[in-house]
């Protein structure tokens, strides 16, 4: 049973400067629950009750938001104000949570590797925050738990996206296994339009096998000293099975203004609202 997820959160967030000079980009609010909320709030819905934050410095805040505020309770106990903390209490009660820092930016598949002394040799998922999902019935992180409890490999989340847009991606090529579920047989990390394998890009959304530690590690940096999680992916795949998943819901990219700005609005309308007003 998967049971740890881990929260790459050491970026500097800079498309959101200067909102992000002193505060996380994760804790940017949509709405009002701070972003990297809702990523915990999916984990912990698939099961995923041990979640690790690979953090960096100025991150103090995530720290201190799933953590009790004894100062802040005790000035709004007893009023209609505490209701606003029912869902991060829930969380707080619920789910284990760990830190570690990650000293040097070098990518998400350095930062995945950062995680490795807080996973060990386990399955676990990755949660980027950047990435906000809403599933259709499950959320994405439980329809993909359910799947890697049935194929036992790893397996990433995909959509498609327009051609002129998968060079901000990594691009999967596969085989189809059945409705929205592929073999991968090769990935690109943001490919030219003209040599993307496909436009199924994978989106914030990892199940992992513990051996994925030793292909981060044999797996040499690339474009700006960065180690990307692609490469290591890839060599899973060449070796054994990596499935990817066309998952049943909604995706927003909050690391951009527009997509920030189009989940605030759907997040208002739809999960914030009281309906009655409408």
């Amino acid at each position: 049973m998967i049971r740890k997820c881990l929260f790459p959160v050491a970026g500097y967030g800079t498309r959101f400067l200067p909102a992000t000079k002193s505060m996380p980009k994760e804790m940017l609010p949509i709405v009002n629950k701070p972003l990297v909320q809702y990523g915990v709030e999916e984990a912990a819905a698939a099961g995923l009750d041990n979640v690790t934050f690979v953090t960096g410095r100025g991150k103090r805040a995530i720290a201190d938001h799933f953590d009790i505020s004894y100062e802040l309770e005790h000035q709004i106990s007893g009023t209609n104000k505490e209701k606003y903390l029912d869902s991060i209490r829930h969380l707080i009660d619920n789910v284990n949570f760990s830190f570690i820092r990650q000293n040097n930016m070098l990518g998400l598949g350095h930062a995945i590797l950062t995680g490795e002394s807080l996973i060990g040799d386990e399955a676990f998922g990755v949660v980027l925050a950047d990435d906000l999902c809403f599933g259709e019935d499950d959320g994405v992180m439980a329809q993909m738990v359910k799947l890697y409890n049935q194929f036992r490999c790893t397996i990433v989340a995909i959509e498609e996206v327009p051609e002129d847009e998968v060079h901000k991606y990594g691009v999967i090529k596969g085989e189809s296994m059945m409705d929205g579920l592929f073999r991968v047989t090769d990935m690109v990390e943001k490919p030219a339009k003209e040599d993307a394998p496909s436009n199924l890009a994978i989106i914030g959304r990892y199940i992992l096998t513990p051996d994925i530690f030793d292909k981060i590690r044999n797996t040499p940096p690339g474009r700006n000293g960065e180690v990307q999680i692609t490469d290591a992916i890839l060599q899973q795949a060449t070796e054994g099975c990596v499935l990817a998943y066309q998952f049943k819901g909604k995706r927003f990219d909050c690391g951009s203004v527009d997509g920030f700005v189009e989940a605030t609005n759907f997040c208002y309308k739809n999960h914030y609202k009281d309906p009655t007003e409408a």
